[in-house]
This record gives C-alpha cells, sequence and structure tokens, in this order.
C-alpha cells in the first residue's frame, strides 16, 4: 500500500461482477486480482464469503495463490442481524475467518430502508453497526463501513445518516465510505454532504455508480470536500451503469490533482492492465474509455493534426505515455496533408509533399465509395506503399477465384472456394472448403500459399463486421467489410467495398495476407 493517508479501494471482484453479462470465476478473480495489485491499488475487495460459495473459495484460494505486492485483501458482508449477536451470526464468522486483513460492512445509513428493508428500529440498526464493528475489531481485523443509500439517507433524516458514521467512527470503524447506491446525485450537492459528513470528525470515503454520467465527477467532488478514500471498478463494470472507472480517477487524481496514489511505472503500464482485465471478463472494451482506451489520443480532423504536427501538446492534455497509451492519427476523408504526413511518420515513412497531397486525394475519393481507413490502418498502411512505389505492389497476382455455395438434400450447407494464383513465378490453383464463403476462400488462399510462405499458418481471422452503406438499394446495396487479423506479435484490419459482399470480403482477405506477410518480413514485388 502506497500511503494510508488516502487509500485507492478496488471493488470490481464484487460490485463490478454484478454488471449483467459479467460471470467470473475464481480463477478470473484471481488472475484481475494480480492485474489491480500490480497497478498499485491498495485495497482489492474479493467478494461476500459466506453468503456466495464462489467467494468463500476465492478468499481460501488467495491464502496460497495470491502473493500481493502493493494491495490487502477485504472481505465484504453486512453488519450482524438484528437481535443476534455478533459474534453468532454465520455470516459474520466468515468474515471473521476468511483470512482477510480487512473487512468492510454494508451498513442502512436510510432510515427508510432501516425500517422497510431491514425490518428493525433506528436505535437497533445502530446497535447491529457498533457490535459488528466492535466484535472484528477485537478479533484483529481492520473495519470500513460502507454507509448504503447515504445520500438518500442524508435527504430524508441527515440527523440519522450523520449518527450512523458517528456509531462507526466510535466503534472502530477507521473509514466510512458514503455510497451514492441509486447513483443519482450531482457532484455540487454531493460535494456538501461530504463535507457535513467530515465535520462529523469520521474519516470519509466515497463510492459512487453512474446513473447520471457523474461517478467520476462525484467521486472528485468528494475527494475536494475531504473525502479521503475513494472506491470504484476496473473499466467502470458494475450493475446498471457502472461504478465510477477506478482508473480514470486514478489518473485524474495522480495527474491533474499531484496525488501519490500509484507508483509512476505502475501508472505508466494503466492501459495494459485495463486492457489484460477485459481479456479475462470477455467484455468489449471501451474504445473512448478515458486515458486508456485505444481511441482516448486518436485525432481524425485535419485542423488538429495540423497543429499536431507542430506541438502534440495543442490538442492532447497528457503525454499519453504517461498512462501506457498511444497518440495516433486517423486518416479520412477529414484528413489534411498534416494528418497524412503524420500517419505515415507513425508507420516509419517520411512523405514528400507531392506524395502527401496524392495519398490525400486517394483517401478522399476512396472514402467517399465507403472505404474507412480509420478502422483500417493495415489497409491504409498498403495504400500508402503503392503511392510511395508509384505502383500495386503485391507478394501474389490473382488470376481468378469463384465460390460455389451448395445446400444438400439433407440440409446441409457446404462453401468451396477455388483460387487461382501467381507467386514467385507459379501458378497455383488451390481450393478450401469452409463454413462459409469467406472461411472457404480463407482456406483456399492459404492452400495456396502456405507451402511459400509457412508463415501464414500463424494468422488467423479473428473479426468479420459487415455494414450496408446504401440501404435503399435492397440486397443490391453497397456492402463494407472489415476484417481483422492477427498473429503472433499483434492484430490488423483491412476493409473491403462492393455491391457483392463476396467481392468486398475478398478485397478485405487479400489485404489482411498481403500485410501479414509483411510483417513476416517478406518484401512485395
Amino acid at each position: 500500500m502506497t500511503d494510508d493517508r488516502f487509500h485507492v479501494y478496488d471493488t470490481t471482484l464484487r460490485d463490478g461482477a454484478q454488471q449483467e453479462g459479467l460471470n467470473l470465476t475464481v480463477a478470473d478473480k484471481l488472475a484481475i486480482a494480480r492485474h489491480l495489485d500490480g497497478l498499485g491499488v491498495g485495497f482489492i475487495e474479493g467478494g461476500w464469503p459466506g453468503a456466495n460459495p464462489k467467494d468463500t473459495e476465492f478468499f481460501r484460494r488467495a491464502r496460497t495463490e495470491l502473493d500481493l505486492k502493493h494491495a490487502q485483501l477485504a472481505a465484504f458482508g453486512a453488519t450482524r442481524r438484528a437481535g443476534v449477536k455478533a459474534a453468532d451470526d454465520p455470516l459474520v464468522a466468515a468474515l471473521r475467518e476468511s483470512g482477510a486483513p480487512v473487512v468492510t460492512l454494508v451498513a442502512k445509513s436510510h432510515d427508510r430502508h432501516v425500517e422497510l428493508a431491514l425490518r428493525t428500529t433506528l436505535q437497533e440498526n445502530l446497535a447491529m453497526i457498533r457490535d459488528t464493528v466492535s466484535h472484528l475489531r477485537a478479533e484483529g481485523q481492520r473495519v470500513f463501513l460502507d454507509a448504503e443509500h447515504f445520500f438518500d439517507g442524508y435527504t430524508s433524516n441527515p440527523a440519522y445518516a450523520l449518527e450512523v458514521l458517528r456509531t462507526a467512527a466510535e466503534a472502530g470503524a477507521s473509514v466510512i465510505a458514503l455510497c451514492d447506491t441509486n447513483g443519482g446525485m450531482l457532484p455540487d450537492e454531493l460535494a456538501d454532504v461530504v463535507h457535513e459528513a467530515v465535520g462529523t470528525g469520521a474519516r470519509v470515503g466515497i463510492h459512487c455508480h453512474d446513473d447520471t454520467g457523474c461517478a467520476v465527477a462525484n467521486t472528485l467532488a468528494a475527494v475536494r470536500a475531504g473525502a479521503t478514500h475513494v472506491q470504484g471498478c476496473a473499466n467502470g463494470y458494475g450493475e446498471r451503469s457502472g461504478n465510477a472507472n477506478l482508473f480514470t480517477v486514478v489518473a485524474n487524481l495522480q495527474l491533474k490533482r499531484g496525488f501519490d496514489l500509484v507508483p509512476p511505472e505502475a501508472l505508466a503500464d494503466m492501459t495494459r492492465i485495463a486492457h489484460a482485465i477485459t481479456e479475462v471478463t470477455n467484455v468489449t472494451p471501451n474504445s473512448h474509455a478515458p486515458y486508456v482506451g485505444v481511441s482516448a489520443f486518436a485525432h481524425k480532423a485535419g485542423l488538429h493534426a495540423s497543429a499536431i504536427k507542430v506541438d502534440p501538446n495543442l490538442y492532447q492534455h497528457i503525454d499519453p505515455a504517461m498512462v501506457g497509451n498511444d497518440m495516433r492519427m486517423l486518416v479520412s476523408d477529414m484528413a489534411g496533408r498534416a494528418s497524412v504526413e503524420l500517419k505515415g511518420r507513425e508507420l516509419g515513412y517520411e512523405l514528400s509533399a507531392e506524395t502527401s497531397r496524392e495519398l490525400v486525394e486517394r483517401v478522399k475519393e476512396l472514402e467517399s465509395r465507403g472505404y474507412t481507413f480509420e478502422a483500417a490502418d493495415a489497409s491504409f498502411e498498403l495504400l500508402l506503399r503503392d503511392t510511395v512505389a508509384g505502383e500495386r505492389r503485391r507478394h501474389f497476382e490473382v488470376e481468378s477465384w469463384r465460390v460455389i455455395v451448395e445446400r444438400t438434400r439433407g440440409g446441409e450447407l457446404v462453401s468451396e472456394a477455388t483460387v487461382k494464383l501467381h507467386a514467385k513465378g507459379e501458378r497455383i490453383v488451390a481450393t478450401g472448403e469452409g463454413n462459409g464463403p469467406v472461411n472457404a476462400l480463407d482456406k483456399a488462399v492459404r492452400a495456396a500459399l502456405e507451402r511459400l510462405y509457412p508463415e501464414l499458418a500463424e494468422v488467423e481471422l479473428i473479426d468479420f463486421k459487415v455494414r450496408i452503406l446504401e440501404g435503399t438499394h435492397g440486397t443490391d446495396a453497397i456492402t463494407r467489410v472489415l476484417i481483422t487479423s492477427s498473429d503472433a506479435t499483434g492484430e490488423w484490419a483491412t476493409v473491403g467495398v462492393d455491391e457483392n459482399i463476396i467481392e468486398a470480403s475478398w478485397q478485405a482477405l487479400e489485404q489482411a495476407v498481403t500485410y501479414g506477410l509483411l510483417q513476416a518480413g517478406h518484401h512485395a514485388g
């Protein structure tokens, strides 16, 4: 833990896991915990032992399988039940036996929730808080308290909501996190309430949901009002609209407010960590996420590019490398010479003014026909190479291709493709069968070329997107196909456009293979 004066507390494994469609195994949770520890967070909430068998298993395995360098594990649970001693409550026992050095208790701070949801009295709720905190402290565990529905409770009965804080603090809770459980607060009003809570003398934290789109802003406002403990989830995961995005919160506080929260080298690894966690969760990453999204420092407008060519900081609020990200230049019909020159430089080319002008005109002409190069960097690089060379250069020439799709009497669909190519002085005819026309073409091209270019065995098609560009023409509409391919070193995207979806797919596929060969070190003839 970097400094106990200010806490970064992650709740991805518990609150974040409540996101619709997100289902983590114990192995997933252990893997995410290691990534979060690599970022340098102070606390990782592992789940609710005793209430959830998976979470109980997580804490059992964490004892031997997690070697945390920065973080401490926190076990989440509730205060004792009404009318039961904390020492006798089985769920409190599970927290005690979890092995976690920290326990985070959720407690009601909204009077109506106490009476309607817990079905007990306001005084008994305070006793439940006092007894549970005192018991766990006596057992040697540090205790944080999540004051659930605090802001709604403060609106309903401010005196009682603040009494919950005082009771928890007096019983030994070292932090009371104020929870905007419904996510309905706005920064100015939230800051006023936090200021009142800090005035009680309790150490205050903040836990925000994003239902108004203000979770990060609310968290920052709370810190400004005196909170010294922030909670959030990796990539903003969570129920409904999600939780405060912990990566955004940490980057804002450290880079904009001067807080020393995580080691600088860990902050510089934040983008990789954010994307590594998306691989574990199998949730598509938000490309526009602040700081860590692949588009967070992507520039498209020609005016921006002209300024960036002079000084990148003119259109960037930080150096992307500070969070492990990169500036990207997007090439589109909005591009000017500066955009193309910067993109060429990014790819390792110093373009002459004449070549830049020619390339700009070519890009604009192709995009007017439906191509998109901002989403297909590999296609743009091939276009750039052809423009620099003054001719179209490829590793193979296509004589012809055809695809047959047959539906058998038994209802089975079979796709067969034949390609005729010329490569390295040979004429090659090859066929391939697949589960669709594009898959069949892909297999036919590989069958034709893998003998000459064995590296193609490492190339695989990992994504295929189709978009109809002119819907007024029905099945005769212009179609754009984007193909994403990968090998052991990375990914690349290529684009094809045509009225015939198979032709558009072939264009993107041919470019994908060509770019893969370039990546493998083969020069185009």
